[in-house]
């Protein structure tokens, strides 16, 4: 909440809603050596503030226990028709010439973490894996999803 002052020393209170959705991906779970996808984000048929169509922010909040672990790698792919996927990539420039890498997060320590992403497509997988031995480690992700205005 705000407020605004006149001129007159009239005074206006603003207040701003947070317009958001928070949906759980990936219950709290040991992570394998393999990437495992956590819940798609697609249309869900419940009204727009679950369908990524209708957000321009997705983020990620990951509570991680790093048990034997050397770290927990996690990725996200976007897709328009939930078939074919493509991973989030990061763009590096050398001498005029740009690289693209596909982007991984990851973490070596336990922790919660945020990951903040524009929304660019109408479907969202974010998988996750573990490195080294996967004895007590854990996982969480949830997904906070910013309602256009």
């Amino acid at each position: 909440m705000s407020k605004t002052g006149s001129p007159r020393g009239v005074t206006t209170t603003h207040t701003m809603e947070l317009n958001y959705q928070k949906k759980s991906l990936r219950s709290s779970a040991v992570l394998t050596g393999s990437y495992v996808a956590a819940t798609v984000l697609g249309p869900q048929g419940v009204g727009s503030k679950a369908d990524p169509a209708e957000n321009t922010k997705l983020v990620l909040l990951l509570d991680f226990t790093i048990g034997s672990l050397t770290s927990a790698e996690v990725k996200v792919e976007f897709s328009d028709d939930g078939t074919t996927y493509y991973q989030e990539t990061n763009a590096s420039v050398s001498s005029g010439t740009t690289t693209l890498t596909n982007n991984v997060y990851t973490m070596t320590a336990t922790g919660k973490y945020v990951v903040s992403l524009d929304l660019t497509a109408r479907y969202v997988k974010v998988s996750a894996k573990g490195t080294g031995t996967v004895t007590s480690s854990l996982l969480t992700i949830d997904a906070l999803l910013a309602v256009r205005p």
